[in-house]
């Protein structure tokens, strides 16, 4: 029977009544087939019970009239087309391809030894409240060399978000044409008419000192400061005489950073500031009519919710008449708890919203425990339900209620002295950290951070921290997973040349360097609350 009459079933489609030729070839069938289903006959596998059709013979394929064949294949428009442009991997990026994967922000070009300064912006542009201030800040508002130096970073600012690279370029230009007018000091020039290499700590006091002066919470008369009311902490100081039975004094000092001053036994940031908060002092005694050692404990009254601290790194070295540097490792946490660093009274105030964060932390582990028992849609009815809680007090807007901080920019130095050297600004971003060499900005890990503290290529000068959040809800996935969004990610890059500043390279051989945090607790360890030292 060299005819016969066949029905094909391709997917769903039916064709029935189709005439069949075993005297051909197989391929003239599979030409059939191609022109009812669209399938090209390489990609076609033809099957009647269960025996499938070769190309060049009909043997063992027996078909009679109204056999079923099954066709199997894909037509060719189906198949996923070939991307049009190469997929390229990270290795293979330039600079520039790198950043526009990456969604990199704009870094500030390097005018001659300014690495400080850029360094010192890119810490403060970190801080939100600030940003939104300087983003609204009225230029024409006048008010000196401060309100220059201020309409100048609102400039900067205003670049480094939507400006590009010649806005920045422009920008930077006048930011420190306004700074040297602010801080003539900081205009001094080398032997050969360059630049000279300036310490970024001078740099950001001269900032936030203009800021301060130049952005106020309201126009109010009496309206504190917005620096003040973010940065700005107190202490309650108390004086005992050592060498007469005096009443001890009592009396409030105010701060915009902490200091962390590194001796031999300091090897933790903790360390550091709890030494600083009880100290031996001189001064003039009235009952002995002498000088005489005062005791001085200091108390945290007033957290802020932005925290700095300075790495005190630097010292005068007479026999070379230059500001040295201390390279010792002095390790810094990604999360800091300065509960034990408070007055008994901030200690009773904080104590509330640190329960708040255990009650997170319990309800997120029962969550995670049930989670399997739950639906996942209920789950996001649950979250809708949280509100986000304040990291600060009712009656004290931009102060710190938990005591909790989490690590947000580091400003770092590398060199022997605070005049020779290269200033960078790492900076907490998402999930993970950028680090801001000047017009270079390249994603980096939080174990990279990390090695800032001393003893390699880098070292720490200043850190500000902020405020812990809590997180707006405890779903399923709990606080921990919730915060593990935080966490630093890995993404391979191509080092990048280094811009150099004044010092050669056998004097760029130490470390420093400053950093800044935002939250009181770090968020690839939430739920730790005790000091991690």
């Amino acid at each position: 029977m060299p005819k016969v009459s066949v029905k094909v079933k391709w997917g769903k489609e039916m064709y029935p009544d189709v005439e069949v030729n075993t005297e051909d070839e197989p391929v003239v069938f599979k030409a059939q087939i191609f022109a009812l289903t669209g399938v090209q006959p390489e990609r076609q596998k033809v099957v009647c019970k269960g025996v499938t059709l070769r190309d060049d013979s009909w043997a063992n394929f027996k078909l009679s009239n109204n056999a079923l064949v099954l066709v199997m294949g894909s037509k060719e428009e189906d198949v996923p087309a070939a991307p049009v442009e190469q997929t390229r991997f990270v290795e293979d990026m330039n600079e520039s391809e790198l950043a526009s994967a990456l969604d990199l922000p704009e870094g500030l070009i390097n005018l001659g030894n300014t690495c400080y300064m850029n360094a010192t912006v890119q810490c403060l542009k970190t801080v939100p409240e600030l940003r939104t201030a300087l983003l609204s800040y009225d230029k024409s508002s006048g008010g000196g060399t401060a309100g220059a130096l201020t309409s100048a970073m609102s400039e900067t600012v205003r670049a480094l978000e939507s400006g590009g690279a010649g806005a920045c370029a422009a920008a930077v230009a006048r930011l420190l044409h306004a700074l040297h007018a602010a801080a003539p000091r900081l205009a001094e020039r080398g032997a050969g008419g360059q630049l000279a290499q300036q310490d970024a700590s001078e740099c950001w006091s001269e900032i936030v000192r203009a800021l301060r002066s130049r952005l106020p919470i309201s126009q109010e008369p009496d309206s504190k400061s917005l620096v003040e009311q973010f940065f700005g902490g107190t202490l309650d100081v108390e004086l005992v005489c050592s060498e007469a039975d005096e009443p001890p004094t009592r009396s409030s000092e105010t701060f915009l950073q902490l200091s962390c001053f590194i001796s031999q036994d300091v090897k933790y940031l903790q360390t550091g500031l709890r030494s600083k908060m009880s100290e031996q002092i001189t001064k003039m005694s009235e009952t002995l009519g002498r000088d005489a050692v005062y005791t001085k404990t200091s108390k945290i009254s007033r957290l802020p919710a932005y925290l700095t601290v300075q790495f005190v790194r630097f010292f005068f070295k007479e026999k070379e008449s230059i500001n040295a540097k201390i390279l010792k490792d002095v390790k810094f946490p990604l999360e800091l708890d300065v509960y034990e660093l408070c007055s008994p009274e901030l200690q009773e105030r904080l104590a509330p919203m640190r329960n708040k964060f255990k009650e997170l932390e319990d309800a997120a582990i029962e969550s995670a425990l049930g989670s399997k028992n739950k639906n996942h849609g209920d789950s996001k009815k649950e979250a809708k339900k949280k509100t986000v809680v304040p990291y600060w007090f009712n009656d004290d807007v931009g102060s710190n209620n938990s005591g909790y901080y989490r690590l947000q920019a580091v400003l770092t130095h590398r060199g022997r002295s605070s005049s020779s050297g290269h200033y960078v600004a790492w900076v907490a971003r998402g999930s993970g950290w950028l680090r801001c060499d000047d017009d270079t900005v390249t994603a980096v890990t939080e174990e990279e951070v990390l090695k800032l503290s001393g003893g390699g290529e880098h070292t720490d000068c200043r850190l500000t921290h902020s405020a812990a959040r809590p997180p707006p809800a405890t779903t399923s996935r709990g606080w921990r997973a919730a915060a593990a969004g935080c966490a630093a990610t890995t993404t391979p890059s191509r080092p990048s040349p280094r811009r150099k500043c004044s010092s050669s390279a056998a004097e760029v051989t130490g470390t420093a360097h400053t950093c800044c945090c935002t939250g009181p607790r770090c968020s690839r360890y939430p739920t730790r609350r005790t000091s991690p030292w």
